[in-house]
Formats: C-alpha cells, structure tokens, sequence
C-alpha cells in the first residue's frame, strides 16, 4: 500500500530536520516490477515529491555511499557529459549520495573541475540522504547495518524506473569498479524498445542489430507485425523459438526528442 506525500508530510520532514522522507507503507522490496514509492527527499536543486517529479518519463536512479570519493566523481561527472542522451530517450536522472546538500555542492564543484565540458548548471539533482534512510527503505542497505561504515560502503545501486514507477532493472556495482555509462545507455534502449514492440534483445545487442521475436508471437502475425520480414534459425532440437528480425525503425518513436 503506497501512500502519497502531502504537504504535512513535507513540513513534518522539515520540522525534524532530515533530508528525506518516506511517506508510505513499504516493505522495501525493489526487485524487478516492484512499485517505486512517492518518496521526498531534499536535492540540489530543490525538494522533490518521486511521483510528482518523474511524471511520465523514465528515471536512472543511482547511488553513491558519500561524497569526494575517487570512482563515485566520474561516474557523475561522465553521467553529466551524456546528460542529453538520456534526456533525448525520455530519461530522467537522479543522483543520490548519503552526505549533506553543503557537501554535495562543494562536490560539484570538483566534479566540474576534473571534468572541463560539464555545464556550469549541472544537469540533474542529488539527493540528500545524510540519515541513509532512504537507502535502507530503497533497498539498497540493511537497517540493521545502517552507521556500520564498511557495510554503508556498498550503497552502490542503480535502478531503471518506468513510467509506472515499477523497477525495470536493477545494477550493484562495488565501490571499486566504475559504472559504465554506455553501458546504462544500452539497457535503457532495450527496456525502452521491448516495451513498444514483441521483441527481445539478445547478448551483446546495441540499436540497429538483430532482435529476437518474442516466442509467444503467433506465425499468422508475424506478417503484420514485422512486414519486412523475420528470418527463422533452424536448431537442432527442431523447435522454432528463435526468429531474428531488423523491422523495428518504427520504433524510434521510443525518442521523442523532447529534453526534459
């Protein structure tokens, strides 16, 4: 049961001076196609209510453990350099790091410094979660290890999140191993292809290759589905389950070139 924020629930995270606040009833469950709650939470350029702020776009919402650490700087400040395309596939982008807003601004500072093209406005807001409640109520850390320093070092999470604030797919990654931003490009044009059309992406697959039909797809419709046509490979085992297609440019439409 999720309940929406309200402005008595703002002022109450206000009056007791923390910098997020979950408004719901959660069991702090974020696996695939888990309901994202309406959280607020104070960020660098403002309060946010979740819902409210995400609208009908995508969402890449990535963690980091504390500010001015080494890994954590390029992969906010590479995220920033491609900031447009995420905009261009209808994504928005939220960082999150457990340190308070007077850090995380002098963070952006240095962020900016190492990385010479990023815009002087920096192009998506972090949030504030110096209590790491929200990490723990996203899953991304056990209350019970919430002030243990070398536990706390693992919030490291990045979730995909729809249209339908559902968890679409979720990436750990250690404090020693930088995230890839192609990489998070990638997936996004996956999720964002397969949920238009009855296609999966196979291994390795970026847009323009081959994809997959789907094997719930019915023969007789593949003419309408996919008129210029599907190619059948022929398996050993005899069953037709994998059936490549390139018939997707209609797709595009996924991009509407709106920034948002």
């Amino acid at each position: 049961m999720v309940e929406a924020c309200n402005s008595l629930d703002i002022d109450k995270a206000r009056s007791s001076r923390v910098s997020s606040y979950v408004c719901f009833v959660w069991n702090s469950d974020m696996r695939l196609g888990s309901l994202v709650p309406n959280f607020w939470a104070e960020t660098t350029m403002g309060p946010i209510k979740f819902h409210e702020w995400l609208g009908q776009s995508w969402c890449v919402l990535f963690s980091h453990p504390a500010d001015f650490t080494p890994v954590c700087t390029t992969e906010l400040g590479r995220i920033a350099q491609e900031a447009n395309e995420f905009f261009r596939r209808g994504v928005k982008l939220l960082g999150h790091s457990c340190d308070s807003l007077q850090q995380h601004k002098k963070w952006l500072d240095d962020i900016r410094s190492y990385f010479r093209n990023i815009p002087l406005e920096f192009p998506y807001p972090i949030i504030s979660d110096e209590s790491r409640e929200l990490a723990v109520r996203l899953d991304m850390l056990d209350d019970e290890n919430r002030w243990d320093p070398v536990v706390a070092s693992t919030i490291r999470a990045l979730y995909i999140i729809g249209p339908d604030f559902k968890v679409k797919l979720s990436m750990f990654y250690p404090n020693s191993t930088g995230r890839n931003v192609h990489e998070i490009l990638r997936v996004i044009d996956s999720l964002q292809l397969t949920e238009r059309l009855r296609v999966v992406t196979p291994a390795d697959w970026t847009m323009g290759k081959e994809v997959m039909v789907v094997p719930e797809v019915e023969e007789e419709d593949l003419p309408k589905l996919f008129p210029r046509g599907v190619e059948k490979v022929r398996m050993p085992s005899g069953i037709a389950y994998v059936r490549t297609t390139r018939d997707y440019g209609h797709a595009s439409e996924c991009w509407d070139g709106a920034i948002i």
